[in-house]
Order: structure tokens, then C-alpha cells, then sequence
């Protein structure tokens, strides 16, 4: 005859691994006909509707394809709800002091970019031509080189403060990994 055995669980979630409960686990499939996947991704039924769809990510891809977020919707009304969105969604926004501030080109800030500029770069340059760039113009506007001109000393201090930008830019990129 078997013996019975007695569970030593109580119910309690620290006697056992988080997700190894006994019950069946809800599983939401995808609202679109005829699939079975899971359906993970939100997507709302009608514009202004807080009602929504669950759909897998590959439907949820070709829902969104043609969505117009804000269709059917004033000037204003669009304005108002897209600075809601911003607000609400703020605290997903990576700090300035972490990542890139402001606007840019999406890999660099406004700053980095008018940096290039004066430097006569491209966007897309690397910290190696940067320093080229400003040992160029260094060489050519250095007060030693070029004394008793005041353009010449404008054009050195920006091509410095540009430097600087890039740099302090360059040591967080590194930093950051």
C-alpha cells in the first residue's frame, strides 16, 4: 500500500519558487481570430476609447502599422493629449545626467551636434577625428600662433569649448559602457 505523504506547503510563497503554484495559470490568447498565442500587447479597439485589445506581439505589430493616434482629433485636443502623454509617461524618460540630454539626432545631444558643426564634422564622426579636428584648429588659432587677434582667440575658445563638449560626452559613452 502507498503511503501518503504530507506537503509541507502551506500556501506560503517563500516555501516554494515564485510561479510554481499549483493552480492553472491564466493564460489571455491573442484577440485576433483563429490565433493562439499569447496576447501580451494592449491596443486600443477605437481612438478615445480606454477599451482594448490583447493581442501577440506580431499582430500587435500589424494593428499599429496603420494606427493614427491621433485621428478624429482638433489641433489642440491632439496637443493636449500628447503633452498628457509625456507627462504620464515621464518617469520612464532616462535622466539627462545618464544619457543624452536634450534633443539631438537620437545618438547625440543638441549640444554634441552643434559641437560637430563648429568642428566641421559629420554627425556620425568618431572621438578620433574630433581630436584631429581640434588639433587642427588649435594649430591655427593658438594666441601663440597668431597674437593681437582677437578673431583668432574667439575661434580657439569655441573650438575648445566644442572639444570640451565631446569629450565630457565621449567619457560618459565610456563610462556608461
Amino acid at each position: 500500500m502507498a503511503r501518503s505523504s504530507r506537503s509541507n506547503d502551506w500556501g506560503f510563497p517563500r516555501w516554494r519558487s515564485y510561479g510554481a503554484s499549483r493552480e492553472a495559470q491564466a493564460v489571455r490568447l491573442c484577440d485576433r481570430v483563429g490565433c493562439n498565442q499569447e496576447g501580451r500587447c494592449p491596443a486600443p479597439k477605437s481612438p478615445n476609447s480606454p477599451e482594448r485589445w490583447m493581442f501577440c506581439e506580431e499582430h500587435a505589430a500589424e494593428y499599429n502599422r496603420g494606427w493614427d493616434y491621433f485621428a478624429g482629433l482638433t489641433a489642440e485636443e491632439a496637443a493636449k493629449r500628447e503633452a498628457d502623454e509625456k507627462r504620464d509617461a515621464s518617469g520612464y524618460h532616462e535622466s539627462a545626467h545618464y544619457g543624452w540630454a536634450g534633443s539631438g539626432d537620437g545618438s547625440r545631444s543638441r549640444d554634441e551636434m552643434r559641437a560637430l558643426e563648429l568642428l566641421g564634422l559629420d554627425p556620425d564622426a568618431d572621438f578620433e577625428e574630433v581630436k584631429k579636428a581640434w588639433r587642427k584648429i588649435a594649430k591655427e588659432t593658438h594666441p601663440d600662433v597668431r597674437p593681437n587677434d582677437s578673431d583668432a582667440a574667439k575661434a580657439f575658445q569655441a573650438g575648445q569649448a566644442a572639444f570640451d563638449v565631446l569629450r565630457a560626452a565621449e567619457e560618459r559613452r565610456v563610462w556608461k559602457g
